[in-house]
């Protein structure tokens, strides 16, 4: 039996939640490059709104899931800080697509995420991670603050919880599959 190998990109802006939604949902213990925040980092890094922050990633974040004997998807998380950008690009490529982790204390750490895919034509979900707490916007106000089109999918979640981030991971396969042509789906 053939295995077909689907590629996911986990990605938003600093603190977001990516490590812990590929942690929650991987079957397998998740590789991180996580290295603790040094002074090195102070007027680097923006903390404000995580400042109780001690680690970041440095490279990426990776994790698997086994759909069925033949569909594995291959999660790979982002680092958030703009210094680790040129990352992006070798993660993001074959990806079929992406979560963009939200933080509604910091929307504009997802601006350039939400960027970076709309760029490429890479589907992408906006998942607003509700481990910060209330969220004091509404859906609409988010959209508009994100500049979502209403092709986008914005769904709930909570990074910590793995069922929560599985409803995550199945609103962008199914955003993607819909933008496949019927032939390729």
């Amino acid at each position: 039996m053939e295995r077909t190998s689907v590629k996911i990109v986990v990605a938003g802006g600093f603190g977001t939640g990516k490590t812990t939604l590929v942690g929650s949902v991987s079957e397998i213990p998740p590789l991180t490059t996580e290295e603790v925040l040094t002074e090195a980092s102070v007027g680097v890094d923006d903390t404000t709104g995580v400042e109780g922050k001690t680690h970041t990633t440095v490279a990426l974040d990776f994790g698997r899931i086994t759909i069925s004997p033949d569909v594995v998807l291959y999660l790979f998380g982002t680092p958030g800080q703009d210094r680790f950008w040129f990352i992006w690009d070798e993660l993001a490529q074959g990806a079929v697509g992406a979560i963009v982790l939200v933080d509604t204390r910091r929307l504009e750490s997802s601006f350039p995420a939400v960027d970076y895919f709309e760029r490429r034509g890479v589907p992408f979900v906006a998942a607003v991670n509700r481990f910060f707490g209330e969220c004091a916007y509404t859906e609409d106000e988010i959209r508009s603050a994100l500049e979502l089109t209403p092709e986008v999918p914005l769904v709930w979640c909570d990074a910590r919880d793995r069922g929560s981030s599985k409803l995550a991971l199945i609103a962008l396969v199914r955003h993607a599959l819909g933008r496949l042509s019927p032939a390729r789906a």
